[in-house]
């Protein structure tokens, strides 16, 4: 069986190249199709990746660094991949790849993250942060935002089967392109370190520091918390302001490789996640290491933390409402269990990713009809039927 495995893009080594990297795992002879890909050969080896065939994108200039300027042109470049010799193709997608073309007599299993975000429910989110709400910019924007809702929305045809990432992603999917999905959830590296008694002194908060994230609502928290103490870790855009507004006990670790950050969860009281994921691996990580997670009450959280017993949540990223739920899990630390939170944590291991993902192919395969042509009754059959 000739197998593709179509992904959006692939510049920086993220939970989407996670999923991938499993997807090859499953399918190690296939080919990989990107729209465009400028990983490092270390990122490329990470995730299994021997050789990738990519778009016309790969070839036009300032593409490396402007990527998402390049958004009118993604859905005709994913259009012109040629996968017409393929019998399976699965494609794993954020943006726009599960809109590549495949015929009657294929196979196209779409595992997707999430309908086009910056198109969907965050547009708004998206013009105001580029500061595109006013004048003519944000008008063509806007109408380039509605093409792209219109084909996202045609293309959600193609594929035969819809995998999504969660079961939030998978009502969004139904309420956008009107069809079920089955849920896999993504998968999920596994602490390997036992657990011993740790001196947990700290707070952490690990992301891209960008707004949709609300690290900001968390760094605030913390000033209603002075005697205790924050670790942020991550980069991004916002780190200068985050720098400038936070206090004493907050500390800015910046990049950090993900040994140390695994180190930094495993040493953790508690991990704090204010932001609306569709799934969120890294508070399964955190979860992983034997720390509990305090998260809002939102998104992909609500499908991976459990309350009182992994977790606590609080119902909006605001700092009053983020400082509070701290002051809980303080009061109430000793009852949460490293061991608890582990084995919550194993239920999304990569090895059951690879058995669904494998399950649900074979599943498509015996559903598979070849397409055939309408049947006619010879001339002499009808002659028989009126006799």
């Amino acid at each position: 069986m000739r197998v593709a495995i179509v992904h959006d893009w692939l510049y920086v080594v993220g939970g989407a190249e996670r999923v991938l990297k499993e997807i090859i795992h499953c399918y190690p002879e296939a080919d990989i199709y990107a729209l465009f890909d400028f990983l490092t050969p270390e990122d490329r080896a990470k995730v299994g990746i021997r050789e990738t065939k990519t778009s016309f994108l790969q070839r036009l200039p300032f593409v490396r660094r402007w990527h998402r300027a390049f958004l009118p042109l993604m859905p005709i470049a994913i259009e012109q991949l040629d996968l017409s010799e393929y019998d399976l193709v699965i494609s794993s997608s954020y943006a726009v790849a599960k809109g590549v073309l495949t015929g009657p007599n294929q196979i196209h299993i779409a595992y997707v993250h999430s309908p086009m975000r910056y198109a969907w429910d965050l547009q708004h989110t998206y013009l105001a942060e580029t500061g595109n709400t006013r004048g003519v910019k944000s008008m063509l924007m806007r109408y380039i935002l509605h093409k792209m809702r219109l084909w996202d929305t045609r293309t959600a045809n193609g594929p035969d089967v819809i995998v999504a990432n969660s079961h939030f992603i998978s009502r969004r999917i139904r309420k956008v392109y009107g069809r079920a999905a089955k849920v896999i959830y993504p998968p999920v590296q596994l602490s390997t370190r036992d657990i011993k008694p740790a001196n947990r002194s700290h707070f952490l908060a690990a992301s891209r520091l960008v707004p949709y994230k609300n690290i900001e609502a968390i760094v605030r928290a913390f000033e209603k918390l002075p005697d205790q103490k924050l670790i942020v870790a991550g980069h991004g855009p916002q780190a200068a302001h985050l720098k400038s507004i936070a206090g004493p006990n907050v500390t800015f670790a910046g990049f950090v490789k993900d040994d140390e950050l695994r180190s930094l969860m495993a040493s953790a009281r508690a991990f704090v996640f204010a932001a609306e994921e569709d799934f969120g691996i890294v508070p399964v990580e955190a979860q992983s290491e034997g720390t509990p997670v305090l998260a809002l009450r939102k998104g992909g959280s609500l499908e991976t933390v459990i309350e009182k017993k992994t977790g606590l949540f609080f119902d909006a990223p605001e700092p009053d409402r983020i400082a509070a739920t701290v002051r809980a899990f303080i009061e109430t630390e000793t009852e949460f269990s490293a061991e608890t939170c582990r084995t919550h944590a194993s239920r999304f291991a990569p090895e059951r990713f690879r058995r669904e993902i494998k399950s649900t192919v074979e599943e498509a395969l015996v559903a598979f009809k070849p397409a055939v042509g309408p049947q006619f009754e010879q001339p002499q059959q009808l002659s028989a039927r009126k006799k």
